[in-house]
């Protein structure tokens, strides 16, 4: 089972008993505890049962978002295939501008050089942001001296400049204990290594190359909770699925210890760490009909859906802008 799956058990076996008790009473009288409600389903559709596959990569911290969203869409079309590859951000943008896949998941904006690399295979695309996230630095439990840190003192550990030579937490601060670090974190091809990277060391993908790097937020969560100086970070939703290994970090980039949650992602005071989840939709794709009730139903039913898939739900003035974005790309 991937870390994804297990992060979404609750709602695949959800989804799975609404299904069962739909299929034994005729389906009806049982929305009430889905989002697919008549009320609420976006479908874009009317009821009307449609087949078909759509393929869809990118993002680790994304994708268990619109594998959620899937979870609840079969409830309503059944027949329609949703598949969520985990490539990382940049692996997601180079299979979609290669015409690969419907949906690219990204933990960051597309950059210019994947921009260029779309246009040149005449994708044209729509960015829709889904949700926001709380970038989450985590420590061992056995930690106890790293309650809070700077962001100059992630600088400090992450910066190239540090290879070698930040060895030790009291290499960090001279208050800290002589524990080796133990460094863990994504790899290269990930949104969440473009965007730690240039919000604490100053620029996108600088960094120390002597740490674990993974695509996996699993091996991650290994490597920081085998070793008591181990240090590491991801998205927000994978810290909650592992408060029982892990301990998170306050962050302070100058106004104080701010710890990572809901509600300091969404006003703001979570900096510089909070940042927008995206997905992106080829134009062309959306106009196929199992492709557009999907789009529809993933923004009707985006509260839902990041609530039950434990991720930071947009406010409403974000929220209004995703199905703006969608009315007009499905040009409904």
């Amino acid at each position: 089972m991937t870390s994804g799956q297990r992060r979404l058990s609750a709602v695949a076996a959800s989804a799975a008993l609404i299904a069962l008790v739909a299929a034994c009473g005729g389906g009806g009288g049982n929305t009430a505890a889905s989002p697919n409600s008549s009320s609420s389903s976006g479908g874009g559709e009317q009821g009307r049962q449609l087949s078909g596959e759509i393929k869809s990569d990118g993002s680790s911290t994304v994708g268990p978002l619109t594998t959620a969203a899937s979870e609840f869409f079969a409830e309503e079309q059944p027949k329609i295939r949703v598949s969520v590859g985990t490539s990382g951000t940049g692996g997601g943008f180079e299979k979609f501008c290669n015409g690969e896949t419907d949906i690219s998941n990204a933990s960051r904006p597309i950059k210019d050089e994947e921009k260029a690399a779309c246009a040149a295979k005449n994708v044209a695309f729509t960015e829709l942001t889904v949700a926001t996230d709380a970038l989450t630095v985590v420590v061992n439990k056995e930690n106890t001296w790293a309650k809070c840190l700077t962001t100059d003192q992630l600088k400090k550990i992450w910066e190239p400049a540090a290879e070698g030579k930040v060895k030790s937490w009291k290499d960090v601060d001279a208050k800290f204990p002589d524990e080796a670090l133990a460094l863990a974190g994504p790899g290269t091809d990930s949104g969440t290594f473009d965007y730690f990277t240039d919000e604490i060391n100053g620029e996108e993908g600088a960094s120390r190359k002597d740490y674990s790097a993974s695509e996996n937020d699993n091996d991650v969560v290994q490597g920081v909770a085998g070793s008591k100086g181990g240090l590491g970070y991801f998205g927000f939703t994978y810290y909650e699925e592992n408060t029982d290994k892990l301990t998170a970090v306050q962050i302070d980039s100058g106004g104080g210890c701010v710890t990572p949650s809901v509600e300091a992602a969404q006003d703001g005071s979570y900096t510089p760490l909070a940042r927008p989840l995206f997905v992106y939709v080829k134009n062309d794709a959306a106009k196929r009909p199992e492709v557009k009730a999907f789009i529809d139903f993933y923004a009707a039913n985006i509260s839902k859906i990041a609530t039950d898939a434990k991720y930071i739900p947009l406010n409403a003035e974000q929220e209004g802008k995703l199905k703006t974005a969608v009315q007009s790309l499905s040009g409904s």
